[in-house]
Order: C-alpha cells, then sequence, then structure tokens
C-alpha cells in the first residue's frame, strides 16, 4: 500500500509538471504564430498540419518500445531532457526560423514538438495508465494533476505572454528540470512475468490489430469524433481574442479562462472513473461525442465573450470522460500486452491523422466564411460520427458485470488475465 501511494504521488507530480511545462510554452501557440509570428490563418493550419504528421510518425515508434520495455522509464526520461530546453529552442531556433522560411521552420518545429508534446503525451499517458493497473490505483485521479499543472500555468500565462512570451519558454524550461529529477527518482519494479510479457510483443501483434474488424470500427469513432477535439482547439484562442477591444485583453482573459476550464476538467477527472465504470466505455464514449458536437455547435452560435466562454467550459466536461473511457474501452476490448500501440496507434495515431486532414481546411474556412459558420459545420460532422458510433462501437458485457468495479486493477500474470 506503501509502495502504491508512493509511485501514485510520484507519477501524479510527473503529470503536474510536465503540464506545467507543455501549457506555459504551447498554451498560447496559435496566438504567438499570428501576434508574434504573424502568420494568416492558413499558414497557422499548416503549422499545425505538419506537426500533426510527425506526430503521427513518433506514435507508433513510441507505442511499441513502450510495449517492448514495459515499466521501464526509458521514453520519460528522454522525453524530460528534450524538454529542459524548450526555452531556447523557440527562443533561439523556432521563432527565427519561422520568420526567415515558413517551410523550413515549420519541419523542425514538429520535429521538436512532435517528439515532445504532442506524441509524447501519449507516451506518457499509456506508461501511466499501465503503471496504474500493476498498483491497483485510478489512471484518472492521477491524470487529473496534469490537468491542475495545465491550469496553473495557464493562469499566468496570457499575461506574460503581453509582457514577453519569452518568459513563459524560460519557465517552461525550468519546470522540465523539475521532471528530469521526478523521473529519475520513481522506481518501478518488473517481475520476471513482466519482463517476459513484455518482450513478446512483437510487429506480427501490430498486423494481427490492423486485421480485428472492432480495430477499425473504433478508428470510426477516433476519425469522425476525437480528431475535431483538436482542430477546435487549434485557434480558438485568436478568435476568443478577437471578440475583445484589444488582442491585450483578449489573451488577459483567455489565459484565465483556460484556468478555469482545466480546474474544472481536474474535478472531474477525479469523478470520470466513477462515470464511466457506471455508464461503460461505450456509452461514455458516446456522451463525450455528444458534448463535443454541443460544444463546437454552440460556439458558433452564441454571440459575445460570455457566450463562447460557457461554450469553452463543456470541454471540462467532455475531455475527461473521454479520456477514462478510452482506456477503459481499450483495455475491456483488446490484448493489454499492447496497450500503450493501442492508445497511441488507434487513439493518438488515428486522431492525428484526421487532424492533418482537416486543419487545413478548417484554416481555409476560417478565413473565407469566418470562425461561427465553421464552427457550425465542424460541429455537425462530430454529431453525425457520434450517433453512427452508437452502432459501430463494442457493447463491452465487463462494464455491466457488478464484480468488476475497476477493470484497470486486472491482475496480468504471464500473459494471462487472471
Amino acid at each position: 500500500m506503501i509502495k502504491s501511494k508512493n509511485i501514485y504521488w510520484k507519477l501524479s507530480a510527473y503529470f503536474f509538471f510536465f503540464f506545467f511545462t507543455w501549457s506555459a510554452s504551447y498554451s498560447l501557440f496559435s496566438i504567438w504564430l499570428g501576434q508574434y509570428i504573424h502568420l494568416s490563418g492558413v499558414s497557422t493550419g499548416i503549422i499545425f498540419s505538419v506537426n500533426a504528421i510527425f506526430t503521427l510518425c513518433m506514435q507508433p515508434i513510441y507505442g511499441y518500445i513502450s510495449d517492448k520495455i514495459g515499466f521501464k522509464k526509458h521514453i520519460l526520461f528522454f522525453i524530460s531532457i528534450l524538454l529542459v530546453f524548450v526555452g531556447p529552442f523557440f527562443i533561439y531556433v523556432y521563432a527565427p526560423l519561422l520568420k526567415y522560411n515558413i517551410l523550413i521552420g515549420a519541419l523542425v518545429g514538429a520535429l521538436y514538438l512532435g517528439t515532445t508534446f504532442l506524441a509524447g503525451i501519449g507516451a506518457i499517458e499509456s506508461y501511466v495508465e499501465k503503471v496504474s493497473r500493476k498498483y491497483s490505483f485510478e489512471y484518472g485521479r492521477s491524470r487529473m494533476w496534469g490537468s491542475l499543472g495545465w491550469a496553473a500555468a495557464t493562469f499566468f500565462a496570457g499575461q506574460i505572454f503581453n509582457i514577453n512570451p519569452n518568459i513563459n519558454f524560460w519557465i517552461a524550461s525550468v519546470s522540465a528540470v523539475i521532471l528530469v529529477i521526478i523521473i529519475a527518482s520513481t522506481k518501478i519494479e518488473m517481475t520476471n512475468d513482466e519482463i517476459q510479457r513484455a518482450e513478446s510483443v512483437s510487429i506480427k501483434d501490430i498486423g494481427n490489430l490492423l486485421k480485428m474488424k472492432s480495430f477499425w470500427l473504433f478508428m470510426i469513432y477516433v476519425l469522425g469524433v476525437a480528431c475535431v477535439y483538436g482542430v477546435y482547439d487549434q485557434q480558438f484562442p485568436i478568435y476568443y481574442a478577437s471578440l475583445f477591444p484589444t488582442h491585450a485583453l483578449g489573451n488577459q482573459v483567455f489565459g484565465y479562462l483556460n484556468s478555469i476550464q482545466v480546474f474544472m476538467e481536474a474535478g472531474m477527472m477525479f469523478l470520470a472513473p466513477t462515470i464511466v465504470n457506471k455508464l461503460g466505455a461505450k456509452r461514455s464514449l458516446i456522451l463525450a461525442g455528444l458534448l463535443m458536437a454541443s460544444r463546437i455547435i454552440g460556439s458558433g452560435l452564441v454571440v459575445g465573450p460570455i457566450g463562447i466562454s460557457s461554450m469553452k467550459l463543456i470541454h471540462s466536461l467532455e475531455l475527461p470522460i473521454l479520456l477514462v473511457a478510452i482506456f477503459k474501452y481499450l483495455a475491456a476490448n483488446f490484448d493489454t500486452r499492447l496497450s500503450s500501440i493501442l492508445y497511441l496507434v488507434a487513439y493518438q495515431f488515428g486522431t492525428q491523422v484526421g487532424t492533418s486532414i482537416l486543419s487545413p481546411i478548417a484554416g481555409r474556412l476560417y478565413d473565407s466564411i469566418g470562425f461561427k459558420q465553421t464552427y457550425v459545420i465542424m460541429g455537425l460532422f462530430v454529431l453525425v460520427f457520434a450517433i453512427i458510433s452508437i452502432f459501430t462501437l463494442v457493447n463491452n458485457k465487463k462494464f455491466n458485470n457488478a464484480n468488476n468495479k475497476e477493470l484497470t486493477s486486472t491482475i496480468n500474470v504471464a500473459g494471462k488475465t487472471i
């Protein structure tokens, strides 16, 4: 019990400082591109599209390596070391390259951001989820601290951005130093059975996944619903800031809104495991899709800062349910030896494929017909696929078994579930 609590608190602290680092350097990324680098909506869409392409290249690699090495911390340590240099990268490499040549800057930035934040988050989340099953604590309640870390950084990010955005990048680097210390001091034991189970993972297992009908039915949900969540968020800060008398005021208020949203999200992260266990993974995924559709359509219909702020806050209800339900759905319906591959390929990779396709389309729509009309179109797209998923997602009976209160506490020994 003491060991379990110690691991829980260390990985929760890792989540906190990883998201703090990410938020400090990336939460105002689209504003930084628009107001500091002076890119158009189309150019910003290209940046996000290239980021998505590089990220989807890294996700299968992270997934396979993570499952192959089991509970070893190599990937988390690698990401943490890279993040120590996030400040110098943005200030002395990324910004000058984007001003010099948009394509060169986009490629270099995508390589760094894809390896650290954009694909790294999936590797970190899947690792902590595996550890949570080993030490019998709820993943969602550890991930909650990541939301708090994001909120803590965004609370002051908007104000600091108005002074000098480079300060945010330096703060992110300092936070990353703490990340390195935390992961270096965390000790995860591996039994012989766990080592053999991890080493048994092979490329053939990925091929077998691609032959499964249930895998592709799940991908319909990912491509039609989950990926739009990221596309909506990409240039939302630009639209939000435009609703205020000055961009500076808009940036500052957006920082406050983002903090409120993420604090609410953290509270929902604590409650989400209970909700998902009650509803079941499939129903929870459908609920998240309907909430997302309502949020995006509503963003195109409401008027003024108060209306759009209320729509944005729905995100705090939707995301925790989505994340917890994803892990529980994958753990219930597929081989748990491949949990990282499944999360990073089926969910994260699929999301990035959709994002890379939709980002430039959304960018053009923003420039041609405006944000409000584009949001309505995006929301209806999500609604259609959420309805389709009612018939395509698998109904898992494990979640209806009253005796199985926590799927994440299942013990895996030598490749068998007991």
